[in-house]
């Protein structure tokens, strides 16, 4: 009895392993290379799948992840209903995905805006939808791994354009035609659907040929592969700018709380202000103002109105509910879309018309490891000052600053917040850069603190030490300045201005001079968004015209308070801002704000 049971053991152990074998082999996926700042939410946002689906191929990444990393994402029945995700491989060009998976080049530039001949390189993951002739999508032999096989595809009808151009607004054939140095004839015989037509709609794909001196030697030649560098290039010329710019401003200014109200109508009056710097400039502005309130149905009934869908450029809104409808009309109808406020919203991972200011988190402290890395460099020892006071909302940035001391074999100890100075003193190094940094950006942890470090200054002469915090110290400022100085402070931040230079005493007088009131003493100090985000976006847009996501690198400004650098978080969404501060108080008595780039 105990033998058959034993072997009918054996017998289930060994279907139950031929099931799960046949399971995993069934299972499709690509692969997807973790870049700096990329977490397992950002990454599962881009695909649309959920984090315990990437954990599930990549048991490793529920500890952690990091860049460089290779990760298998699931082809799920969600992401993979109307696009292909595909991961370039060596020798791929775009003129070859286009016959794999029976598509065009118009329909791959179209769902990835972020495409270019810098960026077609192997390992970038690009997004393919799926023909509709094509019940599901192909295989690609060592990026998607399938157990089905790969349906017949058909011959692209576009391997006779060098370029597709995307129609932005006023823009004619004559203009374009001449953009591309060919005649409108040679235009209109590559697009034979626009004969006939009065003018051409924006957002519509042209193909642009080659010349016809090209065509008969080159483009005719059978066999002739167009480069990547061919199909993406990137004329030098600005296209026609905007004039005017058409504005929308949605904000929530009525029926809120009474500081979200006094917070977006300073916003919205640093805005009037960057408006009127730049009218004064000569840039013409048609701007339209709506009150989003607090709930969905008043987003939609904004949305209804005729006149936005020819708005340029669009900012808000507040709340988290009205980002998606906004986000999918602004993508819908060609328009650029500025989030000021929440870093929390998932949008910008699959919409590339989205520009979110506030850095999501785990972008930002990416940003500070790499900045604290090149300004302090290896010689540093690290002291954490543990507190349980507001420990809990640091404990990502921490957990990931020790990974990346201990990356780097940078030494690091702890101490707790009530220790004195004797017991901070024996943790020093006299070889090293002794850096102490809270756990915790509270106010109450530097009131137990900042007396003891200062002691501890003052009794080891002989020592390096620094203090490194937080964004929110900045509120502390008129409380701790001699502190700052003496301990020779840092924190980082994504919004800084000090009040005595030009700019911000200026900003302070016209703002004060027009609304006949000061800002709110708050981080940051929401008139200077306005201004700041109002004064770069209109200011790119009149100087680049629809040239203004390439170009606006470019822009040659330095704002009051807000930093820019924005780059686009893959190829098919949206933009970031990725800029960074570090804060110096030094022991001269001098406050810097270091710009690392």
């Amino acid at each position: 009895m105990k033998k058959n049971h034993r072997f009918l053991c054996l017998f289930l152990f060994a279907c139950a392993s031929v099931l799960s074998m046949t399971a995993q082999e069934n299972v499709s996926y690509f692969l997807h290379t973790v870049e700096k700042g990329q977490s397992l939410y950002s990454i599962a946002s881009m695909y649309g799948v959920k984090q315990a689906e990437i954990i599930k191929l990549n048991p490793e990444s529920d500890e952690q992840i990091y860049a460089g990393h290779t990760l298998r994402i699931p082809l799920t029945e969600n992401n993979a209903r109307k696009e292909t995700f595909h991961t370039i491989q060596p020798g791929e060009t775009l003129y070859r995905l286009t016959i794999k998976y029976g598509t065009t080049a118009r329909n791959i530039c179209e769902a990835n805006p972020g495409l270019s001949a810098e960026n077609f390189r192997i390992g970038e993951v690009i997004r393919i939808p799926s023909p509709a002739e094509v019940s599901a999508p192909g295989t690609s032999s060592g990026v998607v791994y399938s157990s089905q096989e790969s349906p017949a595809r058909r011959q692209p009808v576009e391997s006779h354009c060098r370029d597709m151009h995307k129609v932005k607004r006023k823009e004619t054939l004559y203009s374009i035609s001449r953009l591309y140095n060919i005649s409108e004839a040679e235009l209109l015989n590559a697009n034979p659907e626009l004969k006939g037509e009065n003018k051409i709609k924006k957002g519509a794909f042209l193909c642009i040929p080659y010349p016809q001196t090209e065509t008969s030697q080159t483009a005719n030649t059978p066999g002739n592969i167009p480069t990547d560098k061919e199909l993406f290039n990137e004329n030098p010329k600005t296209k026609k700018r905007y004039n005017p710019i058409n504005v929308a401003v949605i904000l929530p200014f009525l029926n809120g709380s009474r500081s979200e109200t006094t917070r977006m109508v300073e916003y919205y009056e640093g805005f009037l202000l960057a408006v009127d710097s730049l009218k004064r400039e000569g840039t013409s502005v048609n701007l339209h103002t709506y009150d989003s309130g607090t709930n969905t149905s008043s987003i939609n009934e904004i949305l209804s109105k005729k006149e936005l869908k020819e708005m340029d450029i669009i900012f808000g809104p507040l709340h988290q509910e009205h980002i998606k409808p906004l986000a999918d009309f602004s993508q819908k109808h060609g328009i650029h879309l500025v989030i000021p406020f929440t870093s929390k919203d998932n949008s910008v991972f699959r919409n590339p018309s989205i520009y979110q200011i506030n850095t999501p988190q785990s972008y930002l402290y990416s940003e500070v490891y790499d900045h604290f890395a090149r300004q302090f460099g290896q010689a540093v020892n690290v002291i954490f000052i543990e507190s349980e006071e507001g420990s809990k909302e640091k404990e990502s940035f921490i957990k990931g600053l020790k990974e990346e001391l201990r990356n780097r074999n940078i030494p690091m100890n702890s101490v707790n917040e009530n220790a004195i100075s004797t017991q901070m003193k024996s943790l020093l190094k006299q070889d090293r850069t002794n850096i102490f940094i809270p756990t915790s950006g509270n106010n109450l942890v530097l009131i137990k603190t900042l007396p003891q470090l200062t002691l501890l200054v003052r009794e080891n002469p002989e020592c390096r030490i620094n203090l490194f915090g937080y964004p929110e110290w900045q509120t502390y400022i008129k409380d701790y300045l001699e502190a700052f100085f003496e301990l020779d402070t840092y924190f980082f931040s994504s919004f800084y201005t000090n009040n005595l230079l030009p700019a911000s005493i200026n900003f302070t007088k016209k703002y004060h001079k027009w609304y006949a009131k000061d800002m709110d003493e708050r981080y940051p100090k929401f008139g200077m968004l306005g201004f700041d985000t109002g004064f770069f976006f209109l200011k790119g847009l009149n100087k680049y015209g629809s040239d203004f996501e390439q170009r606006m690198t470019n822009l040659d400004l330095v704002p009051i308070q807000t930093g820019f650098k924005f780059e686009r978080v893959n190829n098919w969404g949206g933009f970031i801002n990725k800029k960074v501060f570090f804060v110096h108080f030094t022991k001269g008595y001098e406050l810097v704000k270091l710009d690392f780039d």
